[in-house]
């Protein structure tokens, strides 16, 4: 099983006021699915996200990716696992400006002193149709271009779980749609356990599930 997540709870506290976000949710997600998540705007589908990743913490439950429980990880180790078995993939690129796009594709390798070659770099800039663009960094590129260099980023190092946040929220209807028929393309290719999360009713449905986050349960 790639991902289970089993009663899973999560609040904040605003004022004196306890906020539940999430309710003994739970879910199972088979290797190389891939699942879309909807809901409302602030039902939590982001939340969800960030205590999968491991970058915030929950309440109460378990989360186990690929059998690995996150609970169990030292703050040190989670750092570790998720570089080397977590890809992302936001609707603000989060590109960095300053390096190229050989660069920002190369750079998750460099953090995991992971063996690669230039022409490795270059393919993997091919596969989404960037490797003409390769020295031009994110200021130079159409918000298309980010986007598909940042799909090729999220899945550079194989992850085992690919999280995507409203991957094509800042997008055109035109070009949403030919990055996001991209997405699928790649995350079936590599048989990646995909979960996404989008407002997009109709990209949901080329998921294999789709699943409805209210009143913090799916």
């Amino acid at each position: 099983m790639g991902l289970v997540v089993q009663n899973l709870s999560k609040s904040y506290f605003q004022g004196a006021e306890k906020l539940s976000i999430l309710k003994n949710l739970n879910l199972q997600v088979a290797t190389s699915e891939i699942v879309a998540i909807v809901g409302s705007s602030g039902c939590g589908k982001s939340t969800f996200l960030s205590l999968v990743a491991g970058l915030d913490q929950f309440d109460e439950g378990e989360i186990l990716i690929e059998g690995t429980s996150l609970k169990k990880l030292s703050k040190h180790q989670m750092t570790r696992f998720r570089a080397e078995n977590i890809g992302f993939i936001f609707q603000q690129f989060h590109l960095i400006s300053h390096l190229t796009a050989f660069e920002n594709l190369a750079l998750p390798l460099q953090i995991l002193n992971k063996p690669y070659s230039e022409s490795d770099i270059v393919q993997k800039l091919d596969e989404v149709g960037l490797a003409h663009r390769l020295k031009h960094k994110p200021t130079e590129l159409s918000g298309g271009e980010c986007q598909r260099l940042a799909l090729a980023r999220g899945l550079i190092v194989r992850p085992k779980l690919l999280l995507a946040d409203e991957p094509s929220g800042n997008l055109d209807h035109e070009t949403g749609l030919k990055v996001m028929n991209l997405f699928f393309e790649k995350a079936r290719q590599s048989k990646t356990t995909t979960l996404l999360v989008t407002h997009d009713l109709d990209l949901a449905q080329k998921c294999d599930r789709v699943l409805h986050l209210k009143d913090g349960r799916l």
